[in-house]
């Protein structure tokens, strides 16, 4: 049934913000052709604005029930069923709450059209990810392949009950005018809030920067928004970092000393950090941990970018063994990069009262004594370890996505906060434990301090010497202190990273 709205909300906007002419749809070529008047920045006469203007006016009249200037719920809910568009009130809020930017509670007529130009932008961007023959229309096979790269199953008999819900001339085809109208005014549905939503975001720091990066869209890379994502998860990450750098450090003493003959705890391991150089040396090795974050991450984001273009995807959203193969190559050369920090980081936390006056120190130490080849120790284990964290991190989390999808989304595909923090963290603990021993074993041929004289260790012989002395246990040696710092870590890169994302301007997916 056509929508008794449609008349009215058809003439909406070109993807530049100015009006589209009547009947035009997008891609046609035959968008602001009329003739008479003066054009304006896309075709567009002046008189097609105010007719755009004449439309919009009416909308909002029409919804605005008790004529006091201001859409407020109720308005919403009557007006909108009187249009034969029936909503829920958690959708109305959605629209009040993404438009409402003097925060009252209610839209006036200029938040009204912003909500809708906003509103439409994603939409389009939706509809083009979604219409890969790029014929104007989105049919069945076409939303079951889209989600299938997004690591989302569903049926065709499922993908053609989406479409009956939008279909409005029986083609059983839509066109983006049908998707738009659709859409414009029902802020909850699946297919654009899966892409939306459930992207893996990497912004939760657990310490390991091995995760595959963020994906951006094209209009957050356009707008500058994917700087200020990128600003403000490292912001995140470096007080998360700085928070459960005790545990961090005491995980690294783990993994170095322990063994059978010396069986450190967590309280114990804690009595003697705090006894050799006091409740500062929990922090040992933190600063060049933070300060490593913001070129690990720009060389990650750029590498990412580039690869994408390597791979010659002409896809906004890349699918699930894409994302793996150009993160995991990013990952490596990020790492790569900046490895000699690693380095650094390692024997900073190791390090006895007194032994080096600060980072350059140990720098120079290292260099002095053992030559630059010390900066690269442990480097081969370090980049076996990307794959199995990336991969595992990505097919848990798209595991966990999935169930969700099939079992608790009937309304909305919007998982929460909790939701997606709880999937994140779980995900990228699993990733850690799987590459847990290749980091353990980084970890101890970086702080091996190299002698004159004596044999290098290799990644191979330190495997063998493990096993041989310490069993497979050995090769989890600081787990504990590793997970424990987990949950706290997330949780804290969550807060810090909404609150900066607000200091920033960063709208929410």
């Amino acid at each position: 049934r056509r929508s008794l709205a449609s008349p009215v909300v058809s003439g909406m906007l070109c993807p530049c913000g100015s009006p589209r002419a009547a009947g035009a749809a997008p891609g046609t070529g035959t968008e602001g052709t009329g003739s008479g008047g003066s054009a304006g920045s896309c075709g567009r006469s002046l008189c097609e604005a105010s007719e755009q203007d004449r439309r919009l006016r009416a909308l909002f009249q029409k919804l605005d029930v008790n004529r006091d200037g201001a859409l407020c719920i109720h308005d919403l809910a009557v007006g909108l069923g009187r249009l034969g568009l029936h909503r829920t009130e958690l959708d109305l809020l959605k629209i009040v709450k993404a438009g409402d930017k003097d925060l009252d509670g209610q839209l006036d007529f200029e938040e009204f059209v912003h909500y809708l130009q906003d509103h439409e932008k994603k939409l389009r961007l939706v509809f083009k990810s979604l219409d890969k023959k790029n014929d104007g229309r989105i049919d069945a096979q076409e939303i079951v392949q889209s989600l299938r790269d997004l690591g989302v199953k569903i049926s065709e008999q499922q993908a053609e009950k989406i479409l009956k819900s939008m279909d409005k001339n029986g083609t059983m085809t839509i066109d983006w005018n049908e998707w738009r109208d659709y859409h414009l005014l029902h802020p909850v549905e699946n297919i654009p809030e899966i892409i939306l939503y459930w992207k893996h975001s990497t912004i939760f720091d657990v310490g390991e920067n091995l995760t595959v990066p963020d994906e951006f869209t094209v209009e957050e890379r356009q707008t500058g928004m994917w700087w200020r994502h990128l600003v403000a998860g490292g912001g995140a990450g470096a007080v998360s970092r700085t928070c459960t750098a005790p545990l961090d450090r005491l995980k690294v003493l783990m993994q170095v000393h322990a063994s059978r003959s010396n069986n450190m705890c967590i309280v114990g391991g804690f009595t003697q950090m705090i006894r050799e150089g006091g409740p500062r040396s929990l922090w040992r090795g933190n600063g060049i941990n933070v300060l490593k974050i913001a070129p690990e991450s720009a060389i990650k984001f750029m590498a990412y970018e580039q690869i994408k273009r390597f791979i010659g995807t002409d896809q906004e959203m890349l699918r699930i063994h894409e994302r793996l193969l150009a993160g995991s190559l990013a990952g490596a050369i990020a790492q790569s990069s900046i490895y000699p920090m690693e380095v650094l980081k390692t024997r900073m936390a190791l390090r006895k009262t007194g032994q080096y006056s600060g980072m350059l120190d140990c720098a120079k130490n290292i260099l002095s004594k053992e030559g630059m080849a010390a900066f690269y120790k442990g480097y081969i284990p370090n980049m076996l370890g990307i794959i199995p964290y990336a991969g595992i991190d990505l097919a848990v989390y798209e595991t966990l996505k999935n169930t969700w999808l099939q079992r608790y989304a009937v309304n909305s595909a919007d998982p929460g906060v909790f939701v997606l923090l709880a999937c994140g963290t779980i995900s990228s603990t699993c990733g850690q434990l799987a590459s847990y021993p290749l980091a353990l074993v980084r970890t101890r041929m970086q702080a091996q301090a190299s002698v004159e004289g004596a044999p290098e260790v290799t990644m191979r012989g330190l495997f063998k010497h493990i096993l041989k002395t310490e069993g497979a246990f050995g090769l989890y040696r600081g787990l504990a202190p590793n997970f424990m710092k987990v949950i706290p870590a997330v949780s804290i890169s969550y807060v810090v990273y909404e609150n900066l994302k607000m200091t920033l301007g960063v709208q929410s997916r």
